[in-house]
């Protein structure tokens, strides 16, 4: 195995996809790994930690959303769940599983691809941030943003609602760093698809709302009227707050 190629765990029990998934993930450069029941996913995901999953919901002896779970524990990589019902979208994105995105079959090769490498590419450029900030931290420097109630600590990843730590994954974070960075101002659901998952031609913009519902159900005390992260009807979402203060 190439260890300067990026290695992608296929997780399925059909083996005919799993044939047709490597044959193209090979031919575009990626080493692979299978595996065809969730069990033997996770011991091969926590070994061999590969640099992303392609996922099957419906697998023998553990499903997909159990591995998801029992991956994520373990494993900041990105997970891209295949489904085969298209209604199950708000099942997989909405628990807490941390499931970077979603694709139904039947799928195109092309877009599964564009997926691929759309999610390796955030997940190496978060990284690379991560890694930066640490290097550049100084005991006596925070870097922050403050909007109202709400804090990010862009150091430690963290979010706080009143002084309280809230849990997000990390694309919850990206997702709203992107909008407290521009409080106020509305961001189509379009460019959130483009700037935090990386995607300018392929996805769905359902994803973005999902995650926006999962952000909400952990910042927001009533759901129904959120206070912080607003829609703004047929157009996007934005940070609403009149207290606005920003250290760098």
């Amino acid at each position: 195995m190439d260890e300067n190629k990026k290695t992608i765990l296929i997780v399925d029990d059909e083996k005919t996809i799993v044939d047709m998934l490597v044959y193209n993930l090979q031919k575009e450069g990626y080493n692979t790994l299978e595996a065809g029941d969730g069990e033997e996913a996770v011991d091969i995901a926590l070994t061999k930690k590969p640099d992303l999953v392609l996922l099957d919901i419906m697998l023998p002896k553990m499903d997909g959303l159990a591995v998801c779970k029992r991956i994520r524990q373990s494993l900041n990589i990105p997970i891209l769940m295949i489904s085969a019902k298209d209604e199950e979208i708000d099942k997989i994105l909405g628990l807490e599983l941390g499931a970077d995105d979603y694709i139904t079959k039947p799928f195109s090769v092309r877009e599964l691809m564009a997926r691929v490498k759309a999610n390796l590419r955030k997940a190496e450029i978060t990284a690379k941030a991560m890694e930066n900030t640490l290097m550049e931290k100084e005991a006596d420097n925070t870097n922050m943003i403050i909007v109202g109630d709400l804090s990010l600590d862009l150091n430690k990843f963290e979010v706080k609602v009143k002084g309280e730590v809230i849990d997000l994954t990390l694309r919850e974070f990206e997702v709203i760093k992107y909008l407290a960075n521009q409080p106020g101002q509305v961001v189509t659901r379009e460019t959130l698809l483009e700037k935090v998952w990386g995607y300018e031609y392929y996805g769905d913009i359902r994803t973005v709302d999902v995650t926006v519902r999962r952000i909400r159900e952990k910042i927001e005390k009533d759901t129904s009227n959120p206070k912080i992260l607003i829609t703004k009807r047929g157009v996007g979402y934005y940070i609403a707050s009149r207290k606005i203060a920003t250290k760098n």
